[in-house]
């Protein structure tokens, strides 16, 4: 019983007033962490990070790191060696210091010189990623989703726990200055009994056509990059950034920049993961390879709460919302909130909409990371504005919108339990087959 007061108190700190239903209980047989030394890092010391995967979002890791007083970037990882060796010149010429460079992250995290990773990675990646470092000694900071799937989410907090591992999921808007003021609000009633909250992901999103397959570029070990996915044969279709699209590797926009706002909704609303899903869409304008859909909506039902949240994907021209394009509203018994990206937040109160409180604040990802760092330092878990939980329980909730989407019905879910009930087809969608030898340890 200790163990699982000791996990509930740290949700209700490190979560900032979420309910106690992300307190997760299919997992509170995991051990409490052991106290961590507080002086794992002196005041002086500088913490050595590797960035995996450079294409892409990893240059803004790079770049937000190297701002960071007390941090620096001592390595990057990407299985694509021209990449990888044009990021660490590029590097080296603007920071005017050497930057160890490896193709393997497996060899890259057995380095002792090493204290934490960053992960840009494509999606498939993630969790194992991620459970990997916990398990070589390493601090994680993970881009969402964190996870490709739901089960990966009770694995990775399983690892973060049992090795005392600072895993921060990448959902910068948590340490914006404005959206916390924002939550704040909510709590206090702002705009009532909040009920309802909506994730809009409006995103141009074009026609990519089919590529067809080819030959593996020059550089490219391939077979590293689809790790536990299935190593179909090589098409640009997926490298370097349309995985996104396609199941094996990515999730859809719901799993890419919705996890923003799947984040956010559970966050403002103050809940977990939802007893009844329903999705459906479709791809409505392109005779393209991608597989996932253009036009989404998903809703989510918390019955015993009395809350619901609508997510909403659209991937071409389309009206925006009180200006939100990507965004969250979230609407009460007396008015109604409309958070525009990660930044600013706008209130609307009574019948008439008469504005209420606003805000904007800017650097959320630099404050972000700073706040891993310090929890770093601290080798505090409660500091933590994006704590590992929060990277399984708003990922989740987009897996589950998925799986509905895919299996064409609406789902009953027992978020106790993390598992359909009496449905043996969805069940078997909150895990998938891993490539050896990149398996998910069954044993962490």
């Amino acid at each position: 019983m200790k163990t699982t007061t000791s996990r509930r108190q740290f949700l209700s700190t490190a979560i900032a007033g979420t309910a106690a239903t992300l307190a997760a209980p299919a997992l509170s047989n995991i051990p409490a962490p052991e106290l961590i030394p507080t002086t794992a890092f002196g005041a002086n010391d500088t913490i050595r990070v590797a960035v995996l995967g450079v294409n892409g979002r990893g240059t803004s890791h790079i770049e937000t790191i190297m701002k960071q007083s007390g941090a620096t970037v001592a390595a990057l990882c990407d299985p694509d060696m021209i990449i990888l060796r044009k990021r660490a010149s590029d590097f080296e010429a603007k920071h005017k210091q050497k930057v160890i460079i490896e193709q393997d992250l497996r060899k890259l995290y057995e380095r002792k010189d090493i204290d934490a990773v960053t992960l840009a990675t494509p999606n498939h990646w993630h969790a194992l990623q991620a459970i990997w470092a916990c398990q070589a000694g390493k601090d994680v900071y993970v881009e969402k989703p964190a996870t490709h799937n739901v089960f990966e989410g009770q694995k990775l907090i399983e690892a973060a726990y049992k090795y005392n591992r600072i895993v921060q999921h990448g959902v910068q808007l948590r340490s914006s200055e404005a959206i916390r003021e924002a939550i704040k609000l909510l709590r206090e009633g702002v705009i009532g009994r909040v009920y309802m909250a909506r994730g809009l992901v409006y995103r141009w999103r074009p026609d990519i056509g089919n590529q067809g397959i080819s030959a593996i570029p020059d550089g490219l070990d391939y077979d590293l990059w689809c790790g536990p996915a299935p190593m179909a044969p090589f098409t640009r279709n997926l490298v370097h950034y349309n995985w996104h699209w396609h199941w094996n590797y990515g999730n859809g926009d719901v799993g890419n920049q919705g996890i923003h706002e799947t984040d956010l909704c559970q966050w403002g609303l103050g809940v977990g993961l939802p007893e009844r899903i329903t999705s459906m869409g479709g791809k409505f304008l392109w005779d393209d390879c991608k597989e996932v859909p253009e036009v989404q909506t998903s809703i989510y039902h918390y019955p015993k709460e009395k809350k619901i949240i609508q997510f909403e994907v659209r991937n071409w021209c389309t009206n925006l919302e009180d200006g939100a394009g990507v965004g969250n509203l979230f609407y009460g018994d007396k008015g109604y909130m409309v958070i525009k990206g990660y930044d600013t937040y706008e209130t609307y109160l009574g019948e008439k909409r008469e504005k209420g409180p606003s805000g904007k604040s800017p650097d959320e990802l630099a404050l972000h990371f700073r706040n891993w760092f310090d929890a770093i330092r601290a080798r505090n878990m409660s500091l933590q504005n994006g704590p590992v939980e929060t990277g399984h329980l708003s990922s989740a909730l987009a897996h589950l919108g998925n799986i509905s989407y895919r299996l064409g019905r609406q789902l009953t879910f027992d978020p106790v339990a993390e598992c359909f009930i009496g449905d043996d087809d969805a069940n078997n969608m909150l895990s998938r087959r891993y490539r050896s030898p990149y398996l998910l340890p069954e044993k962490i």
